[in-house]
């Protein structure tokens, strides 16, 4: 069983949607279909079909859920080393054509955001900085091309 990275934020926020799931939109949906099955023929009732087609999703997404918390390996990012991109580092990278300066912090797949700054150690660019130290450069192969990169700072 492969364990995933996770920071403790992204395992509780993972938690939360699940106990949401189970105790919010589940006996919420199981109404829906009891009150669309009220309404008589079902196989022409829209809203119970809706209602069934929401449950298979909301079945889906606990299992997926469940998988993720199973397997997930929580990684405290503040006793990791500061002298290396590592999970969980925050960076600051300077694309060296442009000279425009990103932030970002490098976290597990589920956790992943570019709009929050936070991006999958998964991803070709979060591939690319780990290990990485200080004044490195760093070459990453995205769908426009290439882009290069220097690590400017680790915190």
């Amino acid at each position: 069983m492969e364990r995933v990275p996770i920071t403790r934020e992204g395992y509780e926020t993972l938690k939360r949607e699940l106990e949401r799931l189970k105790t919010v939109e589940r006996p919420q949906n199981i109404r829906a279909i009891e009150e669309a099955r009220g309404h008589g023929d079902l196989s022409e009732n829209a809203e119970f079909e809706a209602a069934k087609e929401r449950q298979g999703f909301i079945e889906g997404r606990v299992g997926e859920l469940e998988y993720k918390l199973a397997n997930a390996e929580i990684i405290d990012p503040t006793v990791l080393p500061k002298d290396r991109a590592v999970f969980g580092s925050r960076v600051v990278v300077e694309n060296i054509e442009t000279g425009e300066s990103l932030e970002y912090q490098l976290v597990g797949p589920d956790e992943s955001d570019i709009g929050k700054g936070r991006i999958s150690v998964a991803s070709p660019l979060g591939k690319s900085l780990i290990g990485k130290k200080t004044g490195d450069e760093i070459t990453v192969h995205v769908p426009g091309g290439r882009r290069s990169y220097e690590l400017v700072e680790i915190r």
